[in-house]
């Protein structure tokens, strides 16, 4: 019998690209129809065919609250009821930098935009009009958003300047980014000593969530502060996912590391497009029209989407919420793991806060290599005996599951039990 999400992929493929507005929607890493979504509640989603999933996706993060929160839903109504965009100063917009501040001591000024990219984007390009230098180091395996600079694969050798890992960009843009592996502190130090005269900064995803999830070490993120300190660069932490996801003074907070920028997004914005970038006063006080770095955008603080982040930013606030998440998520991963154990399957499993990442190999990952070397086609074949059941993971074997505050013991079993279920059947 036709599925609705299949005649839905159909027609959507005849006006948008691969039928999707964003590449992993596709479903092409692990084969398949991707699902049309309906409507969300809670921890739950249900597609065109009223089909209803456990969500472990969370908008890739976004949904910490749970999806369709009545606090976040009526903000937004009442938001909306008074206009939907003024191109204009307000209120809350003062209010939601203001929370972001008191929160993260590391943020002195913020400003607020409409995505990740945006952000890091224009992080990268305030910490060179800051130093006057050309060079940021990134890591591999750490994605910042579709930005040109930031769109670069690691060059030949360990050291040399990175080529673009997408058609469009230039071979001299991205030949002003050095791609470093990540949790390689050998790598970042040869890099410092080699051209720190002129690395105008250094980005870092501190808990890395897009080659699924992989913590940096205590060792390299204290030694890439040290550098960067020793050598005048702008230390950029990019929490567009782990903002309020891993805790709530993000994952600088859980590591004690003061970067000199931080990005933020997703949860901030409890579903809709808000995203800042912050950090230290000298810095931030370059960009324009205090400073002579541009940046600019019509919808940036918009009224509608700063009532959600705001509406969500108090729900993250409450006594004891980060410490139920990450218990929640930990209760997931354990009992997968154990799943997996009962049946002789490989895996391994790991969580930090609400984030997790489930890898078809012996141990958890601690670099893009070691990612690279799980088995895929294990993933995808869970994947797919999961969805089938009911419960709704990540679309690739290279990205970071989420659990919201609404996922409560019934559904983490549940998902166990279809674990179980999946792994008897793996022979």
């Amino acid at each position: 019998m036709s599925s609705r999400n299949d005649t839905l992929f159909a027609r959507a493929q005849a006006r948008i690209p691969a039928g999707v507005n964003s590449p992993v929607r596709a479903f092409r890493a692990v084969g398949g129809t991707p699902r049309f979504f309906a409507r969300a509640e809670g921890p739950f989603f249900w597609d065109a065919d009223g089909r209803r999933y456990i969500d472990y996706m969370g908008s890739w993060g976004t949904a910490v609250v749970g999806h369709a929160h009545p606090e976040v839903v009526a903000a937004v109504q009442a938001a909306a009821a008074r206009g939907l965009s003024y191109g204009a100063p307000t209120e809350a917009e003062i209010e939601l930098a203001e929370l972001l501040c008191r929160l993260l001591p590391t943020m002195e000024l913020v400003r607020l935009v409409s995505s990740g990219t945006e952000a890091t984007m224009t992080a990268l390009r305030l910490a060179r009009g800051f130093t006057g230098r050309p060079k940021i180091v990134k890591f591999e395996g750490c994605y910042h958003g579709h930005a040109d600079s930031l769109l670069v694969k690691a060059g030949s050798g360990a050291l040399t300047f990175g080529n673009p890992s997408s058609a469009g960009v230039p071979p001299e843009i991205a030949g002003h980014t050095v791609v470093l592996s990540f949790n390689d502190c050998a790598q970042l130090e040869e890099a410092f000593r080699s051209a720190g005269d002129a690395i105008a900064g250094v980005i870092v995803e501190p808990v890395a969530g897009n080659m699924n999830l992989v913590e940096g070490t205590p060792e390299f993120l204290g030694l890439m502060r040290e550098l960067c300190t020793r050598h005048g660069a702008v230390l950029i932490f990019d929490e567009v996912m782990t903002g309020f996801r891993v805790g709530i003074e993000c994952a600088q907070g859980r590591y004690g590391i003061r970067p000199d920028l931080t990005t933020l997004g997703k949860v901030i914005g409890g579903g809709m497009p808000v995203a800042a970038f912050g950090g230290r006063r000298d810095i931030m006080q370059c960009i324009a029209p205090l400073g002579p770095v541009y940046q600019a955008g019509t919808l940036s603080g918009n009224p509608v989407a700063v009532a959600a982040g705001l509406a969500t930013m108090r729900l993250v606030q409450a006594a004891g919420f980060y410490g139920r998440l990450a218990e929640r998520t930990g209760a997931l991963v354990d009992g997968l793991a154990g799943a997996a154990r009962r049946h002789g399957v490989p895996f391994a499993a790991k969580s930090v806060g609400g984030m997790f990442g489930i890898f078809f190999r012996a141990a958890a990952p601690t670099s893009f290599a070691e990612v690279m070397a799980s088995d895929k086609e294990a993933f995808n074949r869970f994947f797919h005996a999961a969805l089938a059941r009911g419960a709704y993971f990540a679309p690739s074997a290279f990205e970071a599951g989420f659990v919201s505050a609404a996922h409560t013991e019934a559904e983490i079993a549940e998902t166990v039990r279809i674990a179980d279920d999946v792994f008897g059947e793996w022979k």
